[in-house]
């Protein structure tokens, strides 16, 4: 059997407050963007900018610490793998979509880490 690795990081600022929700099994998910920015010049030497929106799902403890701690315009650290999805609309057209399932997460600052004397906070679950 080959080995294979799913693993992203990612370091960005969140852009909405976390959605939270319970399972019918009773798991709590919690869902959020995170933006990241990419700068660069171009050839003519323009600086140029562009912005990456993640999709991030946090489950079970994270999910509660996400709902407690992180609010919009908090910077943090999340690592976790890339799961890809599709679902039928109600057109019949099929949708894709992209998620980041978060296993580690360090708030890097913001609400949640002022509170802690503005040391970064690691969770790790």
């Amino acid at each position: 059997m080959s080995k294979s690795l799913n693993r992203v990081m990612l370091i960005g600022t969140v852009g909405s407050d976390p959605e939270v929700r319970t399972t019918a099994a009773g798991a709590k998910v919690a869902k959020l963007s995170l933006a990241t920015n990419r700068k660069w010049q171009d050839r003519s030497g323009w600086d140029q900018e562009t912005t990456e929106w993640h999709r991030l799902t946090f489950f079970g403890k994270l999910a509660d610490i996400v709902e407690q701690w992180v609010r919009k315009g908090d910077r943090i650290f999340v690592e976790g793998r890339i799961e890809y999805s599709r679902a039928q609309d109600a057109q019949g057209g099929t949708r894709y979509w992209t998620d980041i399932v978060v296993e580690n997460l360090l708030m890097l600052g913001g609400r949640a880490a002022s509170s802690a004397d503005d040391d970064d906070q690691e969770v790790d679950v």
